[in-house]
Formats: structure tokens, C-alpha cells, sequence
């Protein structure tokens, strides 16, 4: 489930990518992590937000970066429909909410960004 969270961040961060605008976008990723490890009424987004799993190397290629996120988005969601349906709402939402503050990070959501974040909603079964 935290390669699902650390992937959408990465994905979004790769399809349009910027020196600078690097730093700002994995700036926005640790940033919202915090505040749902701090903040987040859900026990399990307090637990899967303080994780420090790191899914993908530095030469990953953003199409990799696509594949193993979109699996893992959609592994986590099977999973918690069938284990604890009540989390997935939260996990949704933290995985969504991380992909567009990475997006919006630099200088506004990119189309690229659109789409990436359009696969993203796609894997978690979510329209918004």
C-alpha cells in the first residue's frame, strides 16, 4: 500500500519533469506525508504515512514508475475491499491528495500531470 502512495507522488513528479521543479515536487510529497502521519483521523493513513518505503530507483523510467504504481494502486484497493472496506475511502483519498500536491507542487498541473493523475483515479476506482 505505501508503494501505491510513494508511486503516485513519483509518477505524477516524472511525467513532467524540471531540475527545480524536482526539489519543490518531493518537497510537496514529504510535506503532505507529514501532515497525514500527524493529522489524519485514520489509523491506517497515520501508519502507511510515516512509512519510508522508496519503490523506485533513481532510473526508473517514468513508464516503469507508471506500471508498478498503477499494480500496486490497484493490489492495495482489492485488498481493503476485501479486508477492511471502511480504510479505502481514507486511502483514497490520502493517495489523490498526495498526487495532486505533487502536481501543483512546481507551476500548476501540467497535462501531462492530467493524464498521470487520471491513470491514478483510474487504479483506485475513484472519479474525484
Amino acid at each position: 500500500m505505501q508503494e501505491g502512495i510513494a508511486g503516485a507522488g513519483m509518477f505524477v513528479a516524472l511525467v513532467d519533469r524540471g531540475f527545480f521543479d524536482s526539489f519543490k515536487e518531493a518537497n510537496a510529497l514529504a510535506h503532505h506525508l507529514r501532515e497525514a502521519h500527524e493529522h489524519s483521523d485514520s489509523v491506517l493513513v497515520r501508519d502507511l504515512a510515516a512509512g519510508h518505503e522508496r519503490p523506485f530507483g533513481m532510473t526508473a523510467s517514468p513508464q516503469e514508475v507508471e506500471q508498478s504504481t498503477v499494480a500496486a494502486l490497484e493490489q492495495a484497493v482489492a485488498a481493503l475491499e476485501a479486508k477492511s472496506p471502511g480504510d479505502l475511502p481514507a486511502y483514497r483519498q490520502l493517495v489523490l491528495e498526495v498526487a495532486e500536491s505533487v502536481a501543483e507542487a512546481a507551476k500548476g498541473v501540467s497535462a501531462q500531470e492530467n493524464q498521470a493523475l487520471a491513470s491514478i483515479r483510474a487504479a483506485l476506482g475513484s472519479n474525484g
